[in-house]
């Protein structure tokens, strides 16, 4: 009996041995063609989810949208030999919206946090981001310092669901935090004086001190975080999330992103395209 049972047991062993290699290729062929990125070339397009962040991307005069994204995503769907298909999406529902396929990546402006990455994989970053103030001159004037915004009488505007909201609960948890479905609309909270200063990703507050030198400014010449931004994909596509990652090592050494970046954060060339 054991004799039998023994010889059920290598018999049963080599033909796993033999079979499972060919089984896994099998499974790996399979995996790759259901990527994403099999998806998206035999489809001819790639669709970008986005939400509008200034300078990241933004919706010009003729109606095209222009920014740092916009680009990111023309050239990769560009290197790739497809179109792009860009979907603006409310920041609140730009998770979701991937997993349901809605769009085959994020490329928003989404900062890595692990709370996001429990439902998507991230790419390695392609920039890097922080957080900045932006304050009314009258109900804020004489504050320079991140923790005279730390009061229980202080009143800052964000915008929901973003990393903004996340450093403002953080570093001044003793506010009341008003938050808004668009970074306009936190603005304006600080301009009618409804809110004492506004936190956002830089250099969107310098912009408004710029735009409002009347009525606001920044208090603080440094982002008080840092924050690696990278794409966003649905979870399980090893396939998909190595393309990215390689095409972002490239143009990272190509000096490509970083030529991009220079033009959109520290010039002003593009701001007669959406005025």
């Amino acid at each position: 009996m054991f004799r039998r049972i023994f010889q059920s047991l290598i018999i049963f062993s080599m033909i796993f041995a033999i079979s499972s290699p060919v089984f896994a290729e099998s499974v790996r062929e399979k995996l790759s063609n259901e990527s994403t990125i099999e998806k998206v070339i035999q489809r001819g397009v790639l669709k970008v989810g986005f939400s509008t962040f200034v300078p990241w991307a933004m919706k010009a005069k003729d109606g095209e949208f222009i920014g740092f994204e916009i680009d990111v995503a023309k050239k990769l769907a560009n290197d790739l030999g497809v179109k792009v298909e860009f979907i603006p999406t409310k920041w609140s529902g730009i998770i979701p919206a991937l997993l349901t396929g809605k769009y085959d990546v994020i490329i928003g402006g989404m900062s890595i946090t692990p709370k996001r990455n429990l439902k998507v994989n991230f790419t390695i970053p392609y920039e890097y981001s922080g957080m900045s103030i932006v304050a009314s001159k009258i109900n804020a004037k004489g504050m320079d310092e991140i923790s005279d915004f730390n009061k229980e009488d202080m009143i800052i505007a964000a915008r929901l669901g973003t990393t903004a909201e996340v450093a403002a609960r953080k570093h001044l948890p003793k506010a009341k935090l008003k938050l808004f479905d668009s970074e306009s609309q936190a603005v304006q909270e600080v301009l009618v004086g409804r809110a004492h200063a506004m936190v956002a990703s830089a250099p969107l507050p310098h912009f408004q001190a710029v735009k409002y030198p009347d009525r606001l400014y920044v208090p603080i010449d440094e982002n008080f975080t840092k924050e690696p931004i990278a794409f966003a994909v649905r979870k399980g596509d090893i396939d998909t999330l190595n393309v990215f990652n390689s095409w972002i090592r490239l143009n990272w050494d190509s000096g490509w992103l970083k030529e991009r970046y220079k033009y959109w954060f520290e010039t002003r060339k593009w701001e007669e395209r959406i005025k």
